[in-house]
């Protein structure tokens, strides 16, 4: 099972506020707890919106727009991917996330779990996907 922790972004993520080495040191060495225990996957900071864009489908069409986006609440600061045998395995890493706010003041992390091919039925479709992967995992 993979979770995907969301670190939601804050005015000072968006204003491009860099985290104090407390901060750092923090989520190094929880970071390297999860490499050691072998379930990291992936794991990075996002820059601000400012420096992104998105892609917009309507009626056909499709336009890019540029950031920033103004709305931090459904934005996104950074990301830890983990691989772990069950839900509670995933609660129990998670409730050890350091608090990513600069200064800890209040925050939120948000926990996805991914979808796996095996949660699709069979098709085409899903067997090309099983194949890519296997490409990719090379």
């Amino acid at each position: 099972m993979k979770y995907m922790i969301i670190v939601k972004a804050n005015a000072d993520s968006e204003a491009g506020v860099m985290p104090g080495e407390d901060l750092l040191s923090a989520m190094q060495k929880y970071h390297e707890e999860l490499a050691n225990a072998g379930i990291l996957v992936d794991a990075s900071g996002l820059k601000p919106t400012s420096k992104g864009w998105r892609v917009r489908y309507s009626g056909g069409k499709t336009t890019v727009v540029d950031g920033p986006f103004a709305e931090t609440r459904e934005l996104i600061a950074g990301y830890t991917i983990i691989k772990v045998q069950s839900r509670a395995e995933a609660v129990e890493w998670t409730r050890r996330f350091p608090n990513p706010a600069i200064g800890g003041s209040d925050c939120e992390i948000e926990v996805r779990e991914f979808f796996e091919l095996e949660d699709f039925g069979e098709s085409p479709a899903i067997e090309r996907f099983r194949e890519l992967d296997a490409r990719l995992c090379k």
